[in-house]
């Protein structure tokens, strides 16, 4: 289903412009050092004033994008060389247990230790956000529109914020009933109810190779074996070996997050998003999509979910805004296709409902004027982010180091030098109260001891680019000092 359009927002113009010069630079169409159209022509060209103009361009030069020169007009500024991309997953071809959680809960636990620079936390920075618009949202909520403090929420959410849901669902391709929806705490909660509504301990669960650890921590806390599928940085799951998988493995239920998957950012095509969805469904095996991500993604294409494609109802959809709107209202949501009466009974009768002040502030937030402004802005942070610390990691990280370039998200993920121990480079970064993701937490295999994920999506100032290039030192001194000159990869 191809995703509808979307009403345009005066205020995100400037945002749009930006985003149509900064696609090409980072993709390598425009090159170091060329030159881009005036600010007159782009004016004339979209219609907009010279100062809509102006204010673009000072967003790429704020991202090190472009660079103004005297009486010559704009340039794509001069950036480091590239490093490459890692490669294909190549995971065991059988399910094993898991057991990362003691790993995890570690290093999670540090990554929110303000005596720390961290590279491990997973959400935007909160200076990314509005809290003066999230406070008057639950102000609102809590003086105008009804929503106790002193009684109790039931069933599976206020009809507002579900009604909100299903809107928002329409952006991923999805026309879903709000009466289906079941409001959750959290997008990881609304995965565990799925897994829960249909496994039982010893099944086994397909999933991505390198995978999100609390997909993980969830699998060892069930009693479930993982099945890590090959994956790829840019295109994610290999749907050839997970059709081997059900032919060969019993799989009980796939997990997967096909837009920005986490830890390294792949996007699957939108053909491979409708093969998957047949897959499931000729297979009769179902598949839980989560969709936390979808709305970081710098291409629509990428926003549009596997349940898109979804005719037989086996797609189990996933999601929450608390990378995207408000992180500290901690709201997820669940639309489990055809298991939907089966995740209500059980949400209602594991932790009830949440609590409606906050449900409605969320659908407040998402009504509002300028939500899609707002994620666009946030889009065009994180994009410059991850596109100055692969600079960094290109100058300060040892030769034969492989760095992902994700289209949109928060996260890099880095493959080493074999000879590099992700788990001693994170104690010795430790040491120097740096905080970084060992590869062996994303897996239930060894395969990732030299692999580590930079999380951006936190403080961004000198302190962290000099703790970043600090990281890079501290894995050279397993290996060689610099990486070699390397062409830009395609997007």
């Amino acid at each position: 289903m191809p995703r509808p359009s979307q009403p345009r927002e005066p205020q995100a113009l400037y945002l749009q412009i930006a985003d149509s010069i900064a696609a090409p630079i980072r993709s390598g169409t425009l090159a170091n050092g060329e030159r881009i159209p005036s600010v007159r022509e782009l004016s004339r060209r979209h219609g907009v004033s010279q100062g809509t103009v102006v204010q673009a361009y000072r967003l790429l030069e704020d991202s090190r994008l472009i660079e103004a020169r005297p009486r010559s007009g704009y340039f794509v500024a001069a950036r480091a060389s590239r490093p490459p991309e890692p490669e294909l997953s190549n995971p065991p071809a059988s399910s094993l247990a898991v057991d990362v959680r003691s790993l995890a809960e570690r290093v999670m636990q540090l990554a929110h230790d303000p005596r720390c620079i961290s590279f491990g936390a997973a959400c935007p920075s909160p200076e990314l956000f509005s809290e003066d618009l999230v406070r008057r949202a639950v102000r609102h909520a809590a003086e105008r529109r009804g929503a106790s403090l002193t009684r109790y929420a039931i069933g599976p959410g206020h009809d507002m914020l579900r009604r909100a849901i299903a809107r928002h669902a329409l952006g991923l391709g999805c026309q879903l009933d709000a009466r289906d929806i079941v409001v959750t705490n959290s997008c990881l909660e609304s995965i565990t109810l799925c897994l829960r509504c249909i496994t039982k301990p010893g099944d086994v669960v397909a999933l991505e190779s390198p995978t999100l650890f609390s997909f993980l921590v969830i699998l060892e806390s069930l009693g479930l074996r993982a099945l890590e599928i090959p994956t790829h940085p840019r295109t994610g799951m290999s749907l050839d070996a997970l059709q081997l998988a059900f032919e060969t493995q019993p799989v009980k239920v796939v997990l997967t997050v096909p837009t920005l998957s986490n830890p390294i950012g792949a996007c699957m095509p939108v053909a491979e998003r409708r093969r998957l969805a047949q897959m499931v469904a000729q297979h009769r095996v179902p598949l839980i999509e989560d969709v936390l991500c979808n709305d970081l993604a710098q291409s629509d294409e990428y926003r549009s979910a596997v349940r898109a494609f979804d005719a037989t109802g086996h797609v189990m959809l996933c999601g929450s805004f608390s990378k995207t709107v408000a992180p500290g209202l901690r709201l997820g949501w669940v639309e489990a296709g055809r298991w939907s009466s089966d995740v209500a009974r059980l949400k209602q009768g594991t932790s009830g409902a949440q609590a409606a002040v906050l449900e409605v502030a969320l659908a407040e937030l998402l009504t509002r004027p300028g939500v899609e402004a707002s994620r666009r802005r946030l889009r065009t942070v994180l994009a410059a982010r991850l596109d100055e610390a692969r600079e960094v990691i290109a100058q300060d990280f040892p030769t034969g180091t492989r760095v992902t370039n994700p289209a949109g998200g928060l996260f890099l993920w880095v493959e080493l030098p074999r000879e590099v121990e992700a788990l001693a480079l994170f104690h010795a970064c430790l040491d120097e109260h740096i905080v970084i993701g060992p590869g062996t937490m994303f897996s239930a295999t060894d395969h990732f001891r030299h692999c580590i994920r930079l999380g951006l999506g936190g403080e961004w100032d000198e302190a962290h680019r000099q703790a970043l290039r600090r990281v890079g030192e501290l894995a050279s001194r397993s290996g060689p000092r610099h990486l070699p000159s390397l062409p830009s990869q395609p997007r």
